[in-house]
């Protein structure tokens, strides 16, 4: 892929994808954010991958827009900045609508856009150094697209909480406001991570990846509709080879 600040591996049907800019607290830049996106849009079809692990490199995840970035976009005209939005929700959207499960391994800093990436993921397991923030409003900016997806994962009054306030809160805080799945000590965290990998494999991946197209359609439709669209989804399922093995195997234990 030619990528230039990520590394990753894929081992055992785990792809491994680690931001690659330590000595930048692994910021965003036009480069990493097309890297992210062609990474995500790449594996997501990739057959022999079954699980996405996202973590950053030398002690943080992703601390938001690199300064020299945040220079170069105030500079802008209306075309260019919208331009440059479209390819970081573009971004998100490869993270959020991918068919395969993934989890956000977070050690310090996740921060600005760094934390809008971790709640695209479908899991965020944090260690007790992680401090999570939209300090967006604090330069004046808004965080306008990573609102869409966090209110997918918390309510709204912890949202305006965490939008307008802008301040920067640990991890176990982040686990009861609901915002995150898990807290381990830092020690733990690879392990945590690696269990919770173990768990998902063991599943159907067929059906975790229909039940992920699901959260996404079900959002914007009625309830009726929803209703309707879920008795699709449950007859079409029904059908699939995983599921019919799965009853066999089922009956065949009782």
């Amino acid at each position: 892929m030619g990528l230039k600040n990520i590394v990753y591996k894929v081992d055992g049907g785990v792809a491994d994808i680690m931001l690659n800019r330590p000595e930048k607290m692994n910021s965003l830049d036009e480069n990493l954010i097309f890297e992210i996106t062609d990474m995500f849009t790449d594996f997501n079809t990739r057959e022999e991958v079954k699980c996405i692990i996202l973590s950053g490199a030398g002690g943080n995840f992703c601390s938001g827009l690199y300064l020299d970035y945040l220079q170069k976009i105030s500079e802008f005209d209306i075309m260019q900045n919208k331009d440059d939005s479209q390819k970081f929700k573009n971004m998100l959207l490869s993270i959020y609508n991918c068919s395969k499960p993934v989890i956000a391994k977070v050690s310090g800093y996740a921060l600005a856009g760094g934390c809008g990436i971790t709640t695209c993921c479908d899991f965020i397991i944090a260690d007790d150094t992680a401090k999570f923030g939209y300090t967006e409003v604090k330069i004046g900016f808004i965080p306008a697209i990573v609102m869409m997806f966090l209110l997918k994962r918390v309510t709204e009054t912890a949202a305006k909480d965490l939008l307008l306030t802008a301040r920067i809160l640990g991890s176990d805080e982040a686990f009861k406001m609901g915002l995150i799945n898990m807290v381990v000590p830092a020690y733990a965290l690879d392990n945590s991570v690696n269990e919770l990998v173990a768990s998902l494999m063991k599943n159907s991946l067929n059906s975790i990846k229909l039940t992920k197209e699901m959260f996404r359609a079900v959002s914007g439709m009625s309830f009726e509709n929803a209703l309707a669209y879920a008795c699709d989804m449950n007859a079409i399922t029904r059908m699939t080879e995983d599921c019919k093995a799965g009853i066999a195997k089922f009956l065949n234990k009782n």
